[in-house]
């Protein structure tokens, strides 16, 4: 090899060392954000010994570290707002069998309680199986629970997905028509949380099949629910910008800090995937941009009551701090722990002039390996703005194990492969404006 070439060699090794040692950086930087956001002291950022507010806490902090400026006319970070909750504050036991046989079930992994329960406790009830299969028609489906109403007992209710089907009933809707009592659905694969503004008045346990392939003759239920009232839940939504050389025109980056919090004292569900990781990212871009203003203002949202239903958004398009003809685009982001298999572009027919943009820009730098198109949803803080008139994308990434509103989506699970991609895509997409 001669000198020249020689030197051609060792300029690509060191630009290739270079990009390689900087992606590393990135995703350090990011892994860092997920682990401290997922940590247990935030409590599943719920709201149970408020692990939402340290969320808030923590990020307003960083926020603020990065210089950015605040949006609103009284120089405040933060829009204050509240919901009601109901929540799971100590006691989840639900134990199978007591006696030579019994089994003490592991909250989050072997069941989950029904986010609207109420409080139910009971030692070692008799447990009456009911074949829903042979309910006929809705006459026999309301005398059946005529006579539940007045006995506070323990059920175990089979094939209830094939008697929702039958009855047309919708499945997430099945536990707000049972009465008081306990109610156990054996669940098939994956166990899904949630977060409830109501109660029912049962309390509906979804037990994991493979727990229970024997017959469960009696079972030890202590379940304690405290309902929150919206004045007993105040929550923020997180607001800050950097000026650009047009000041009163947005580009938009937002995500969701809360989760689903704790079941009981021992369940937490970390949620370093949903939405850690999507709090991650908008917590780069913002130091990112901090550093390199651009044309148009660029102004980060990080929401809370997105598990609720998408409250903190809501609450923001109805009350906007920022105007919302001022926002040339949004992007929303959620679940950002492994792009393995690229991104997720939500309401990609709805704006096909970005989504081009997009793909030039992948195209031109071999960011990911896919950006796939999907439409219009409402599943996630996109939603209420593009109901409004505001240019959205919701951008998820495709990749990971599956963890996702249970208590296994941890820190340590989240890869970010190619993630540090997508934050170069984002910062190249917002730069295009």
């Amino acid at each position: 090899m001669d000198r020249l070439h020689f030197k051609i060699f060792a300029i690509l090794v060191l630009i290739s060392f270079s990009t390689s040692a900087f992606a590393q950086h990135e995703k350090r930087w990011l892994k860092r954000q997920i682990s401290i956001l997922s940590e247990p002291n935030k409590l599943g950022r719920g709201y149970v010994r408020n692990g939402h507010e340290s969320a808030e806490r923590y990020v307003l902090r960083e926020i603020k570290s990065f210089g950015l400026l605040p949006v609103t006319a009284d120089s405040s970070y933060t829009q204050t707002y509240s919901f009601p909750v109901n929540t799971f504050p100590d006691i989840v036991s639900v134990i199978v069998n007591k006696g030579f046989r019994k089994k003490e079930l592991e909250p989050g992994v072997d069941f989950l309680v029904d986010a609207g329960s109420n409080s139910f406790n009971v030692d070692n009830m008799k447990v009456r199986t009911v074949d829903l299969s042979a309910i006929p028609d809705t006459a026999a489906w309301n005398k059946t629970k005529a006579t539940w109403q007045t006995s506070n007992r323990i059920y175990l209710l089979k094939n209830v997905d094939s008697f929702c089907r039958k009855m047309s009933i919708r499945l997430w809707s099945f536990a707000k028509q049972l009465p008081k009592g306990c109610f156990i659905i054996p669940q098939h694969g994956k166990l899904t949380w949630t977060v409830a503004t109501d109660t029912i008045p049962a309390t509906v346990l979804y037990i994991e099949d493979t727990v229970i392939t024997k017959r469960i003759r009696k079972a030890s239920v202590y379940i304690h629910s405290v309902f929150l009232p919206a004045s007993k839940n105040k929550n923020e939504n997180i607001m800050a910008y950097v000026p650009g050389t047009v000041k009163d025109s947005f580009i938009v980056f937002t995500a969701h800090y809360d989760h689903l919090g704790m079941m009981g004292s021992t369940a937490t569900f970390p949620g370093a995937s949903d939405n850690a990781s999507g709090t991650a990212m908008l917590l780069y871009l913002a130091n990112y941009f901090a550093a390199h203003p651009q044309h148009y203002s660029i102004a980060f949202i990080a929401f809370s009551g997105e598990e609720a239903g998408l409250l903190g958004s809501h609450y923001f398009v109805e009350h906007p701090m920022i105007p919302l003809d001022h926002i040339k685009f949004l992007t929303n982001i959620d679940i950002m722990g492994d792009a393995t298999d690229g991104i997720t572009v939500v309401n990609a027919t709805e704006f096909p002039k970005e989504f081009d943009l997009l793909q030039q820009i992948n195209n031109k730098k071999d960011y990911l390996p896919a950006i796939k198109s999907r439409g219009k949803a409402a599943n996630s803080d996109h939603y209420f703005f593009t109901e409004a008139g505001v240019p959205s994308f919701f951008i998820y990434s495709n990749g990971g194990k599956g963890y996702y509103h249970d208590v296994f989506d941890k820190s340590s699970e989240v890869t970010l492969e190619n993630v540090d991609m997508v934050a170069r895509l984002l910062i190249d997409f917002a730069a295009q404006f």
